[in-house]
């Protein structure tokens, strides 16, 4: 398993380093935004751990690219970084990243999130692989899980890994209501303090991508006290 490591200072890449290949990742490391781009087209690793204030360019800027490019938009991204304010985890969740570390940090939990993201990626790929070409056809709304496609309207939709997963199992469970806490621990798998808004976050933007009107949800609907449920169209008579 091959984790792009990439932060300019020396010291969290050694420190990062040890603790992966101590867990038996082989880890490869960049120092700057455009190394890091470069790195990840060329080796397409399991995941990558990004830094956001990088030289060249930022973290937000790399995640951006890497997302909007079809050979490297479902590697799990985790970012790293010293800035813990909430418009910065909003900005890296809505921009495709899976998980957000500041600094400092445990390396015993970073390894253990980086583990998770792996294993969640994994378990992602071999359920569209035993799904063959099978899709979901819901209104104007398509999932295709083998391909991790989806359209509307007949128009192709880019989603972030994490708005694919949950989108997909809401609509695999049409009418069942899933928690927020269920929804972190399903798609993220594990606990998170914040899980309510990080779930938020990415239903609203999973939203405007799929919804005709996002102000009135036709496929997510909300169940207030509770979380969220994808409309069972059949009981609905749609």
């Amino acid at each position: 398993m091959r984790v792009l490591v990439v932060d300019d200072d020396p010291h969290i890449l050694k420190l990062v380093r040890f603790n992966l290949e101590k867990n038996h990742y082989e880890v490869i490391t960049a120092e700057d935004g455009v190394k890091a781009l470069q790195l990840a087209r060329e080796i397409r690793p399991e995941l990558i751990i990004l830094d956001l204030m990088l030289p060249e360019k930022d973290g937000f800027e790399v995640c951006r690219e890497l997302r909007a490019d079809a050979d490297t938009a479902s590697i799990p991204i985790i970012m790293l970084t010293a800035r813990d304010q909430e418009i910065d985890k909003v900005l890296g969740f809505e921009l495709g990243a899976d998980d957000y570390v500041t600094k400092p940090f445990s390396p015993r939990e970073l390894v253990a999130r980086v583990k998770a993201q792996i294993r969640r990626a994994g378990m992602a790929a071999n359920k569209g692989n035993d799904e063959g070409e099978r899709r979901i056809k819901v209104g104007d709304l398509v999932i295709n899980p083998a391909r991790f496609e989806v359209y509307v309207r007949g128009e192709p939709v880019k989603l972030s890994r994490k708005e694919f997963l949950m989108l997909h199992l809401m609509a695999s469970n049409p009418g069942r209501v899933f928690t927020r806490d269920q929804l972190m621990d399903l798609i993220w798998g594990y606990d998170y303090s914040d899980a309510t808004r990080t779930v938020d976050v990415h239903v609203r933007y999973l939203r405007r991508k799929i919804e005709p009107d996002p102000s009135k949800p036709r496929y997510i609907e909300t169940v207030r006290g509770l979380g969220y449920r994808f409309k069972d169209m059949r009981r609905a008579g749609a």
